[in-house]
């Protein structure tokens, strides 16, 4: 059944494959050892940064479902209000239907907060079974049987990239890999531990908080994940740790961009963002309006409203500037007529 999976995985095995052989090539031409561990380490860090760049894309549909789920929360609310206490299953459908109906006239998914994770499911797969490959001896398309065995030979830290923990645990010589992995397991879980505090701290509204089970779910998996990659990580070689590590740095590096740039309305993020642009409104002598400096102008003396101009108001002229009068009647005569 395994063999089955990875068959099929054997397609993105070989894209990985290439794209490792071909930073690989680089590296190489610019001066590093071709069977050195620094080359090899860097085409996985490289392999890393051209799989992120290709998922940016679902990247920014994974933060407008993230808002499009704040937006509707009320709405939510209401509906799960609506259904309180009711344990039926027709009840429990109407609810469903309500709530499917509501992502549909949104416009919101909430599986598209999931679809970078489970694109890069295969290609993590893809790279192990390589990876383990070269501990074999395995080669793998454009990574022939020669590349394999400067892969297999290369060291970082004096580890090969192919140890694993558990294998290296209890025999004699071992101890870097054993240190090694063991540093590169602490750091996976910190940095997704980092990454997922900041998104519950900074850019998760407390209206969006109360009776959202998506944003319980993430509660749950701020402690979960990292133990799920201390639990794993003893089974992983170094080179998928080294994967693993650099995606993770990727994500936390790009959450806290997006985070500072584009937080979620009604978190603490958007508050320190209008913040600041209401600091550096004020250090030019402008005004923000309301609604991008976060508080009215009046709340800030330093940022005084320029004095309005008003434009005096002309007066408005008829038809014709006088109106005539009878031909019979005259103001005035002529001493000399009468």
């Amino acid at each position: 059944m395994i063999e089955f999976f990875y068959d099929l995985l054997y397609p993105i095995q070989w894209v990985v494959a290439w794209i490792m052989v071909r930073f690989h090539d680089l590296l190489t031409a610019i001066g590093l050892d071709p069977a050195g561990g620094a080359a090899w380490s860097l085409s996985i860090v490289g392999l890393v940064v051209v799989i992120r760049v290709l998922l940016i894309p679902l990247f920014v549909k994974q933060i407008k479902a993230m808002r499009g789920m704040q937006v509707i929360q009320p709405e939510m609310r209401k509906i799960q209000q609506k259904y309180k206490g009711k344990t039926d299953p027709a009840s429990r459908q109407a609810m469903q239907q309500e709530m499917m109906a509501l992502y549909r006239t949104s416009g919101t998914n909430p599986m598209a907060s999931c679809l970078p994770i489970l694109l890069q499911s295969p290609i993590f797969f893809a790279l192990f079974h390589t990876l383990n490959g070269i501990g074999k001896g395995e080669a793998v398309g454009p990574l022939n049987a020669e590349l394999v065995e400067q892969a297999d030979n290369a060291t970082i830290f004096g580890s090969q990239l192919s140890d694993i923990f558990l294998q290296s645990w209890g025999q004699d010589g071992e101890w870097s890999t054993i240190i090694l992995t063991a540093v590169m397991i602490v750091l996976m879980s910190l940095s997704q531990f980092v990454t997922q505090k900041q998104l519950m701290a900074k850019n998760t509204s407390s209206a969006s908080m109360e009776g959202n089970p998506f944003a319980q779910q993430q509660k749950l998996m701020l402690y979960i994940l990292p133990i799920i990659f201390a639990v794993s990580g003893v089974n992983f070689p170094i080179g998928v740790l080294l994967y693993w590590l650099t995606t993770n740095v990727w994500s936390m590096g790009q959450q806290f961009f997006v985070i500072r740039r584009m937080p979620n309305p009604g978190s603490v993020a958007e508050k320190q963002l209008q913040e600041r642009r209401a600091r550096r409104a004020a250090r030019r002598g402008q005004v923000l309006p309301a609604t991008e400096a976060g508080t009215p102008a009046a709340d800030h003396p330093t940022t005084a409203a320029a004095p309005v101009r008003r434009q005096r108001q002309q007066p408005k002229r008829g038809g014709s500037r006088e109106k005539r009068r009878p031909s019979g009647s005259r103001s005035t005569q002529r001493p000399g007529n009468r």
